[in-house]
């Protein structure tokens, strides 16, 4: 970019908003993938108004925009590849509005997810889509991919709790779609549209939020198992039988094991898969639906069934399933993390598939799913200096895809498609729809500036 480019900006956002020297740079042109790109400049806005006069600058200027928060993207959508700016929106970090007679909350895009729990819940209530990088993430970021969570199985993912929005358009222009409401029949659902978008449509400036009152109560359950066939078994039959729980997670052996060295909380390393079950709701109707559980898990040769006695008991149960991303650092130096889901019912078929996987490549594949969504997240453990390794932990992640394709699954459940998964949507999606996806993104920015050629290239 140009001095002169870098000085209308400075004049936008003041000297303390905008960094250029190198060093900080580099903090900026990586997030949670091994992909990299670097800025040319970093903007930290403070307003919509900051945001609208950047925006338009950029546009008349051709200048790409990479907007972004925390950066714990896992697709690569937050790497600013094309340079450019990064227009990073951390420091608009407010709760605006809250109502809670009607459970709605208004926030700036670069509220932290658990700083907004941590305010909800004194008053009773809690936003419930819960990333496991919620300490770190970004809700803009959460609405960007759409990101699930552990909760996602009974309460849904980000889409089913965003009522509308402030945002401004690729050329400048601040818009407001959908409202404050929860009924808000739009014919034509642009806030859906935007939810998922991954900063290709629209960068979000405010935020209308629903939450909800928290549950009377709730049990978690840890249930240990000799096979993974019958931790999967049991994900499937627990939903037959008409039980939705809060969460169903599951985690195979070598996750367990690396949460096990890392939090030290007595986890059956002998056990080949673990399932970590939460149920909520009114107390009296809790021990019916624990009981129906425990009796599937036994039917399905379930090796222990405990119940969390304590708070701190289920706090520890989930700081091993919120940490063991990060634990895995004890096996190998770095990870590839996946995202793809199957339906319930063929998650022992793509578990299986990623076990063959995991010794044709010589590779270590460790699995943890949102298992009743069929939400998987295996976990390649390679060293990314060894570059022979490199390229077989790309074959093995496009096998992944390719295998969750042929069972009837889906490319990503809740991470996006972002550099890292774009050529696989081929695959998955028909030359007519790609097409189509292309002409929307382009009607909603013509100069194809923002975030541009991240899940399409769309000049191609």
């Amino acid at each position: 970019m140009k001095e002169t480019q870098i000085s209308f900006l400075r004049n936008i956002v003041g000297n303390k908003n905008i960094c250029t020297n190198k060093e900080e740079l580099l903090v900026y042109e990586y997030d949670a993938t091994l992909l990299k790109g670097a800025p040319e400049v970093i903007v930290f806005p403070e307003n919509t108004e900051q945001v609208s006069n950047i925006l338009a600058f950029a546009y008349q200027e051709g200048i790409p925009v990479n907007t972004r928060g925390a950066g714990t993207n896992l697709s690569g959508g937050s790497i600013p590849d094309q340079g450019g700016i990064a227009l990073v929106m951390t420091k608009m970090n407010k709760v605006l509005e809250t109502d809670f007679k009607n459970g709605v909350v208004v926030v700036e895009p670069g509220v932290i997810n658990q700083e907004l729990q941590d305010y909800l819940i004194p008053h009773g209530y809690y936003y419930p889509p819960d990333p496991a990088s919620m300490k770190a993430c970004t809700i803009g970021g959460n609405i960007g991919e759409c990101s699930g969570g552990p909760r996602c199985l009974k309460y849904g993912v980000t889409r089913d709790y965003v009522l509308g929005m402030e945002m401004v358009l690729g050329t400048g222009e601040v818009v407001v779609i959908g409202s404050k409401q929860q009924m808000n029949p739009d014919p034509l659902d642009l806030v859906k549209l935007m939810v998922g978008s991954e900063g290709t449509l629209g960068v979000f400036t405010k935020l209308f939020l629903k939450i909800k009152k928290i549950p009377e109560a709730k049990k978690t359950m840890l249930c240990t198992f000799n096979s993974v066939k019958d931790a999967s078994k049991t994900v499937a039959n627990i939903i037959s039988r008409g039980i939705v729980p809060t969460t169903l997670e599951m985690m195979d052996n070598l996750l367990i094991n690396c949460a096990e060295d890392f939090t030290g909380l007595g986890l059956d390393r002998n056990a080949d898969a673990l399932l970590l079950i939460e149920v909520d709701g009114f107390k009296e109707e809790l021990d019916g639906q624990v009981q129906v559980i425990k009796e599937v898990c036994e039917k399905n040769y379930v090796k222990e069934f405990k119940i969390a006695q304590s708070a701190q008991e289920v706090d520890q149960l989930w700081t091993a399933r919120r940490t063991v991303i990060g634990a895995v650092a004890r096996k190998r130096p770095s990870y590839s993390l996946q995202d793809v889901t199957v339906p319930r019912n063929k998650l022992p078929d793509i578990v299986e598939a990623i076990v063959n996987i995991s010794q044709k490549y010589n590779l270590p594949i460790g699995v943890l799913a949102h298992a009743g969504d069929g939400n998987l997240h295996p976990l390649v453990l390679f060293d990314e200096r060894n570059k022979e390794e490199v390229k077989k932990v790309h074959e093995a992640e496009f096998n992944i895809c390719k295998i969750a394709l042929s069972l009837g699954g889906t490319l990503s459940g809740e991470h996006g498609i972002g550099l890292l998964k774009k050529p696989y949507l081929k695959q998955e999606f028909s030359p007519e729809v790609l097409k189509l996806k292309k002409q929307i993104m382009l009607a909603f920015d013509p100069k194809n500036i923002l975030n541009p050629d991240k899940i399409l290239e769309v000049g191609k």
